[in-house]
């Protein structure tokens, strides 16, 4: 990898994503970027949607996850893999192992979305649950880890991960430049910062004078919080919300580290925002998306940074909703 190094850490650079690029292209879906007359006169500017949901496994997260498990040694391959997560990653990182023939373990919320456990399921892999107020997916993964003799697959803190992820960032960089669009605005939801962060060396390096914004949800605006305070900031773990893909209570220290350079500012939407930005998706380009994949619609169509006149990009980063909530979402 290209890394450099910053106060300790090994940080991937826009060359780190490029490479991933070439590495897992002939594996992931390059997904569309949408519009909509409607979403454009409620923004009041020009709007584009990255359409994650359509990626497989439903979310961004395979991107990363491909990339960092093809990347292991015959050894490591052998030893199998863990890696905790809420849904997205778990899908990952599941179907990633399924492709390269490796076992793998997820670490899952015991109120994780039904979709997101069966699905981690149906590509092959076990799924240990554990309780996410009460106990430790750190601890839960390292002891795993010990008794498997497996690698850890962390969600974000990364630079594979983080490499992976930003090939969402390339792409949309070419895409407008095919369409020889220049962006005023990209905004991408925000959990632990994997995907804002890989974005952010992707598209910095090709549009160097566009702002890119991170999106959370009220309750989880942990990395808000933290770009204010110029310092990583930890919030309440022990809050909820719909948007189950982004219950980070801190940002990581990759992610952040990168974040703190790039970002423009940290956008926070509120649970209501984030209803009716499913329902717009669903209803205006006909995109099934998860709350936590909605947030950066949200934070645009509710003109939580100036949008009117400009031309702006979201990313919707997951489609992964158990029914039932859809359908109570859909009906309010």
């Amino acid at each position: 990898m290209h890394c450099k190094l910053l106060s300790g850490l090994t940080l991937p650079t826009a060359e780190d994503v490029r490479a991933a690029a070439r590495r897992i292209r002939s594996h992931v879906i390059k997904t569309p970027l949408l519009e909509s007359p409607h979403l454009n006169e409620i923004a009041g500017g020009r709007l584009f949607i990255k359409a994650e949901p359509l990626q497989r496994t439903g979310s961004f997260k395979f991107r990363g996850a491909f990339n960092t498990l093809c990347q292991l040694t015959a050894d490591q391959r052998d030893k199998g893999v863990v890696a905790y997560s809420s849904g997205n990653h778990a899908q990952g990182v599941a179907l990633a192992a399924r492709l390269l023939g490796i076992q793998a373990t997820l670490l899952m919320p015991a109120d994780a979305p039904h979709i997101k456990v069966e699905n981690t399921k149906s590509y092959g892999a076990a799924v240990v649950h554990f309780d996410r107020y009460r106990e430790s997916r750190e601890e839960i993964g390292a002891q795993l880890c010990s008794d498997q003799g497996a690698i850890l697959i962390k969600p974000y803190d990364d630079p594979h991960i983080i490499a992976g992820q930003g090939t969402v960032g390339l792409e949309i960089a070419q895409q407008l430049r095919e369409m020889n669009i220049q962006p005023d605005l990209i905004v991408a939801p925000c959990g632990g910062g994997g995907l804002i962060s890989g974005l952010s060396l992707a598209v910095k390096s090709e549009i160097p004078e566009v702002q890119i914004f991170s999106a959370e949800p009220e309750n989880f605006d942990d990395t808000a919080k933290s770009l204010a305070a110029g310092q990583i900031v930890s919030i309440d773990p022990k809050q909820n919300s719909l948007c189950d893909a982004l219950m980070a209570a801190q940002p990581g220290n990759m992610t952040f580290a990168i974040n703190r350079e790039l970002l423009s500012g940290g956008l926070v939407v509120s649970e209501n925002q984030v209803r009716d930005s499913v329902r717009q998706a669903f209803n205006r380009l006909k995109l099934v998306v998860e709350p936590g994949g909605a947030v950066a619609i949200a934070a645009l169509l509710n003109n939580k940074t100036e949008m009117r006149g400009n031309t702006a990009v979201a990313v919707c980063s997951g489609g992964n909703i158990d029914a039932a909530l859809f359908a109570e979402i859909l009906s309010d």
